[in-house]
């Protein structure tokens, strides 16, 4: 069957069984359903042959058996399925959290963006609603507080005021509409520095809820409450443990008790166990953030006043990027708050999938059951077989990994969670914590522990063995698959003729793409172009060679192609060369003296003057 048609057919299963369950009342998503086809068909025991297609009555069977597995509201088993889909779907890593929660926030601003950004305004009315909508913007983006307050809006806008005047809406507008979304981001991140130091000065802040404070409140109660569910959800899990190791040692006692009910009850407390301390995990990331950004944001603070430091002004390149650094710190405080927000409506709602236990099993029953029975916590269980250690001698072509022959021994990747192999193989799924420092069998660049000695023994003489006694087991639980991390072996006995299942955890071991090219000549060619087979034809040519043998040839040339000869010109570089005029000269003339004598009168009354002459002459010069 082409993979195209197998995918409809799937579908049209799924859609089957959908509208079955949807009819008796039950709710159920595509991803379960997807999930508990393949289950179904895993299963040996439904008689279900994956090495063929799929008829009508098997279509049929399968649709029956999954409806009435997923109606039965006693079955733990499903709890468990329904629990991994649901965390599979609503829980990633706290980067994509973040980003998600950043589109979803874009998102909302998409309208009031294109708002600002698409706006065309000329009149001082419309001018003065464009200067109201992007206060809106900065409250909206900013996340401190509401639009609707006016004391809040006031101060916002006085804050807008200070970095972007109404004056200076026209060069606003007058720029392109990246540059516009880019402008409004750094208004909305300097407002909010500003406002948010103003708070710390008591001088505003008007409606910011200090998140510093808050989230040193509900980090330490969220921690609790996980911490606490986690203790019952492991005491639980201890006495399942206990009463199933007393079962296998007195097979007599399944006869009364069901004990394939009592180990998918421990499959489901210990499915929630991991997911509890997954989510705890990621809490104690987000205290450490916490309590990082605080003391970047005191640091911030403090440098603020520093600077600032009763300054009637202050240069804006000073401040700006400290009001922006501050912005950023206070994202980054709203992204823990949601991401807290999150991981606690998760912790909340994986609690609904336990609630068989007390249907099943009433506190009484466990009681009479635990009678003469130690319960043994899984630490106890590792300090009970501290000191077995595998000897290497005895294993000359097994590895064995140890703590103190092995770099970054913690942070080996255990197959089965690090439950014992062995234990889970002979008992039909008893989970057991393996203990490492009995030692880490490497096996085909896989790791397995065991909880004892003698089980590490018993499993290195054969692995195989009993790595397909697990198999089979997971075949007939389907939530072991994901609980004990088998996602990829699953994958390879599955063929796409057979079933598809929609999972994002279950992916195919290796992808890989190939081809073939066959050369169109693998010969070098050997045909000869100058060949002709027609008479006439060589006959043409030969009557063509014998007249160009009686022909001369002559050459003309032309006035335009005369230009194409390569021409040639000499050039002499021009000499440096002077010429002399003639000489300045230059002649002295004597200089007239002539003085007058008796000018000043005398003793008579009349005056009588004397003219003089001293002038030389030109000869004796």
């Amino acid at each position: 069957m082409p993979p195209t048609q197998s995918e409809s057919v799937i579908k049209n299963i799924i859609r089957e069984i959908e509208q079955e369950c949807a009819s008796h009342g039950e709710v159920a998503s595509e991803t379960l359903i997807a999930f508990m086809v393949k289950a179904v068909v895993l299963d040996p025991s439904n008689g279900f042959n994956m090495d063929r297609t799929l008829i009508k009555s098997d279509v049929e069977k399968l649709v029956k058996l999954c409806v009435n597995r997923l109606l039965d509201s006693k079955n733990p088993s499903l709890d468990t399925i329904k629990m991994q889909v649901y965390f599979d779907m609503n829980y990633t890593n706290r980067d994509e959290f973040i980003e998600e929660h950043h589109r979803i926030l874009e998102s909302k601003l998409d309208f009031i963006t294109r708002e600002i950004t698409d706006n065309r305004a000329c009149a001082q009315e419309e001018l003065e609603s464009l200067y109201r909508k992007i206060v809106s913007y900065v409250l909206l983006r900013s996340g401190v507080g509401s639009p609707t307050d006016i004391k809040i809006v006031r101060e916002t806008t006085a804050a807008l005021q200070s970095v972007f005047p109404q004056a200076e809406l026209g060069t606003f507008l007058s720029l392109s509409k990246k540059d516009k979304e880019l402008q409004l981001k750094e208004f909305s991140m300097i407002v909010t520095g500003i406002r948010l130091f103003n708070r710390e000065t008591g001088k505003g802040g008007e409606g910011i809820e200090f998140l510093p404070d808050i989230l040193h409140e509900a980090i330490p109660a969220t921690t609790q409450h996980i911490d606490s569910q986690l203790q019952i959800a492991q005491d639980q899990a201890y006495r399942y443990t206990a009463i199933l190791e007393k079962v296998t040692k007195n097979p007599l006692l399944s006869v009364e008790l069901k004990p394939y009910m009592l180990k998918e009850l421990l499959y489901n407390v210990r499915q929630y166990e991991i997911f509890l301390q997954i989510i705890l995990s990621e809490i104690i990331t987000c205290a450490q953030e916490v309590k990082l950004m605080t003391k970047q944001l005191g640091a911030l603070l403090e440098q603020l006043k520093m600077t600032v430091s009763s300054k009637t002004a202050v240069p804006t390149s000073q401040v700006f990027p400290i009001f922006i650094a501050l912005s950023h710190l206070w994202i980054g405080f709203q992204d823990e708050t949601v991401l807290i927000g999150i991981l606690s409506n998760l912790t909340a709602n994986l609690e609904r999938f336990l609630g068989t236990h007390e249907l099943l099993f009433p506190e009484k029953a466990i009681q009479d059951l635990l009678h003469e029975v130690t319960v043994k916590t899984d630490m106890y269980r590792l300090k009970e077989h501290i000191e077995e250690r595998v000897h290497l001698v005895d294993f000359r072509k097994q590895e064995w990994l140890f703590p103190e022959t092995t770099a970054n021994f913690d942070k080996l990747l255990i197959q089965y969670r690090g439950f014992c192999g062995y234990t889970l193989a002979t008992t039909d799924g008893l989970l057991l914590p393996g203990n490492p420092a009995i030692g880490i069998l490497k096996h085909k660049e896989k790791y397995y522990t065991f909880s004892s000695r003698s089980a590490a023994y018993s499993f290195a003489e054969n692995p195989e063995r009993y790595i397909d006694l697990i198999t089979e087991k997971a075949k007939k639980n389907a939530e072991l698959i994901q609980l004990l991390e088998l996602h990829q072996q699953f994958e390879t006995l599955i063929p796409c003729s057979e079933i598809k299942v929609v999972s994002k955890d279950i992916k195919p071991i290796t992808k890989s793409e190939t081809g073939t090219q066959t050369d169109t000549h693998i010969l070098p060619p050997t045909i000869v172009r100058s060949y002709d087979w027609n008479e006439w034809e060589l006959r043409r040519k030969a009557i063509k060679l014998a007249n160009l043998r009686q022909r001369v040839t002559h050459s003309v040339q032309t006035d335009l192609s005369h230009m194409r000869r390569e021409n040639y010109s000499q050039v002499y570089p021009s000499k440096n060369a002077a010429t002399q005029s003639m000489r300045e000269g230059s002649t002295a003339v004597p200089r007239p003296q002539i003085y007058i004598a008796g000018l000043r009168g005398g003793q008579t009354k009349t005056t009588y003057g004397v003219k003089v002459n001293l002038t030389r002459a030109v000869d004796e010069t």
